[in-house]
């Protein structure tokens, strides 16, 4: 599958000129070894996901301008996760990093990370 396929919106509005998305998934292990065994024995612990994701910087774009806003005033953004044309899943996610960078004789981009808020919903 072409990465071009898979994209990002927040609150509505596609993220203009997304040159990468990554989503990543985690489950912490808790630990119930003991000394009776050499083995160490583990259970599913906490769940977590997070996204980050780069673009190319577009001054007017207002999905950009609402990642902004929502991590200046510290408000959760609905992020919607697309492929080919169709919602795959949504969540409700905390913006934890906003970065924009101009570097000489290249085109500005700008980065963002998201920590989820809870689980993804499939669907719509």
């Amino acid at each position: 599958m072409n990465g071009a396929d898979v994209l990002v919106m927040i609150e509505g509005e596609f993220v203009g000129s997304q040159r990468d998305v990554t989503f990543e998934e985690t489950t912490e292990s808790i630990d119930f070894s003991s000394k009776d065994s050499r083995a160490r024995r583990v259970e599913p612990g906490r769940y977590a996901s997070t996204v980050s994701l780069d673009a190319l910087y577009v001054p007017s774009d207002t999905a950009y301008q609402s990642l902004k806003d929502a991590m200046r005033n510290g408000t959760k953004v609905e992020l919607i996760r697309v492929q080919e044309g169709a919602t795959l899943e949504s969540c409700n996610a905390v913006v934890t990093s906003l970065s924009e960078a101009a570097p000489d004789q290249d085109a500005m981009t700008v980065s963002a990370a998201f920590d989820v808020d809870g689980e993804w919903v499939s669907g719509s």
